[in-house]
């Protein structure tokens, strides 16, 4: 079942962005490319590899994360595949966020204006109240990411994480 709602989520992701020219964004060029995720989730340090580069005819960014720790098992943390895409007719990006906590809901789905070195996601619950967002600053002068990712509870945001990414 959790497969069949991500590929629902994906197809109607897909649907809306049919037809459309292929992505022009200098921010995700920028992202694409091997880099070095450094920070902390809570006050806990983390090391992730970040892969990102363009698929499906340059209309999304895909990008890969995977922790340098282990669980118990052996194998990553955490790891996450997402896809960014640009939508024409809501002139926003959109992301579908998927990782080893499931579940795939419309809390998946982040939506971000664009900005000159910013791609601010927002994510929002099953009432359309902001729940959680994820920021990523460009830094052109070092080619730096900053990324910033806080709760949202009744509208005041916590940090969850702090990251930079170095690119490698």
């Amino acid at each position: 079942m959790k497969h069949f709602v991500i590929l629902v989520i994906i197809f109607a992701i897909v649907t809306l962005m049919a037809q459309q020219a292929p992505v022009n964004s200098p921010a995700l060029d920028h992202l694409a490319g091997n880099w070095l995720l450094q920070g902390t989730v809570g006050k806990q340090p983390v090391t992730h590899d970040f892969d990102a580069e363009w698929v499906l005819q340059h209309h999304y960014l895909r990008f890969r994360e995977v922790s340098r720790e282990k669980n118990d098992k052996g194998e990553p943390q955490y790891e996450a595949t997402v896809f960014i895409g640009w939508n024409e007719k809501t002139k926003q990006y959109a992301c579908v966020w998927m990782d080893v906590y499931g579940g795939a809901t419309s809390e998946s789905i982040g939506l971000a204006t664009p900005k000159e070195n910013v791609l601010a996601f927002v994510f929002t619950d099953e009432h359309g109240e902001t729940s959680f967002t994820n920021t990523f600053i460009y830094d052109p002068k070092t080619n730096t990411w900053e990324n910033r990712l806080d709760n949202v509870v009744k509208g005041d945001a916590k940090p969850f994480a702090r990251f930079k990414l170095t690119k490698q």
